[in-house]
């Protein structure tokens, strides 16, 4: 069987870069996107931020201690979704194989394509030149042989950068990727390997798939298959949604219960929002609060039914709160997701019965 050809499109600092191409006057400065207040962190920042040591999810604290140049510019996420609406467009023309990752980065699968291009390389290049034709936004694209060399290959030359990992490089390639460049392994199991001697690809392939799932558990035979370069996942268009959330970070660390229902309240209305928005329902509710020390804790409750209205979710939450001793901890953040979902159509078809919870 012939390689797959697939690309791995990102765009590079896509909130940022979108706030310089709209405002020239921020073009060529360190900007950040993100909120004003005490707890506020960064969503994006643009490659001139960047090389002050400024990224993503950093507090907006450490971003302004780091650049005291730093421009800070409000999101504006209904025109990220308007650009990310048209690039997707773009991507359109040449496979109905596209899975999107998020607003700013998706997988095609151009193995077979509207314009039997033979080379996957010459439609990554097609759909960079489009982008930036008709938006005045770069993308960095990776192509390869599968999904997880296809993105780690988009991430090498970044800004404006194209990546092509050939089958017969494969090999040597992953050999002598450092394991945290991998993609699914993250810090934390980075470190743990690093401890066990695990450094690059060729450390990993060394060791067998059983003592792996020992060490790693389920995740163990993933990495297994990525050390061999086995990864057999398809470009799914239809990919499903797992979850739905919404949280708040609050500017100061609250103690009292009270507080923390009224402010899960107004989370749990914002939530339900977007559900009503995606037309999604679900029958898992799941509490996320954050302390002050930054340690997280979760707790959810999954109903035999849908969980079809608010005030119903509203009684699972309040549930979950309340049978959590806290301790006098101080909560920093909370969040609700519902999880398990299905359409909403679906959930006002269904036999209802009370919460047993």
């Amino acid at each position: 069987m012939a390689p797959r050809k697939i690309i791995h499109i990102d765009m590079d600092a896509f909130f940022a870069s979108v706030e310089q191409r709209d405002f020239p006057h921020l073009q060529g400065k360190p900007v950040v996107v993100g909120g004003l207040g005490p707890r506020a962190v960064v969503a994006a920042a643009s490659y001139e931020a960047r090389q002050f040591g400024i990224h993503s999810a950093m507090p907006m604290g450490r971003a302004k201690n780091l650049c005291d140049q730093l421009i800070i510019q409000p999101g504006r996420m209904q025109t990220y979704k308007n650009e990310s609406h048209h690039i997707h467009a773009i991507f359109q023309r040449y496979t109905n194989l596209i899975e999107p990752l998020s607003l700013d980065e998706a997988y095609l699968d151009v193995t077979e394509n509207f314009l039997n291009l033979n080379s996957a390389t010459q439609i990554a290049q097609q759909i960079k030149t489009a982008i930036w034709e008709e938006t005045h936004l770069t993308a960095s694209a990776g192509i390869s042989v599968n999904k997880m060399l296809a993105k780690i290959a988009s991430a090498m030359n970044k800004p404006n950068g194209l990546t092509l990992i050939r089958p017969e490089q494969a090999a040597q390639f992953i050999d002598t990727l450092p394991v945290k460049r991998f993609h699914g392994i993250g810090q934390r199991t980075a470190e743990r390997m690093l401890q066990l001697g695990i450094e690059t690809g060729a450390h990993l392939r060394q060791w067998d798939r059983i003592t792996l799932i020992k060490w790693f558990g389920k995740a163990g035979g993933f990495y297994h298959e990525l050390a061999h370069n086995i990864d057999n996942r398809p470009v799914n268009p239809n990919r499903e949604r797992k979850s739905v959330g919404a949280e708040h970070t609050f500017d100061q660390d609250i103690f009292a219960k009270p507080l923390m229902q009224q402010a899960l309240n107004t989370i749990l209305a914002e939530l339900w929002n977007r559900l009503d928005q995606l037309q999604l329902r679900g029958s898992t509710l799941t509490l996320k609060i954050k302390f002050a020390d930054f340690q997280q804790i979760t707790r959810a409750h999954t109903a035999q039914q849908i969980i079809s209205t608010q005030a119903e979710a509203a009684r699972i939450i309040t549930a979950l709160l309340q049978r959590e001793p806290l301790y006098d901890r101080g909560v920093r953040l909370l969040g609700i997701s519902m999880g398990h979902l299905c359409s909403s159509q679906t959930a006002t078809t269904q036999p209802q019965q009370l919460s047993l919870f």
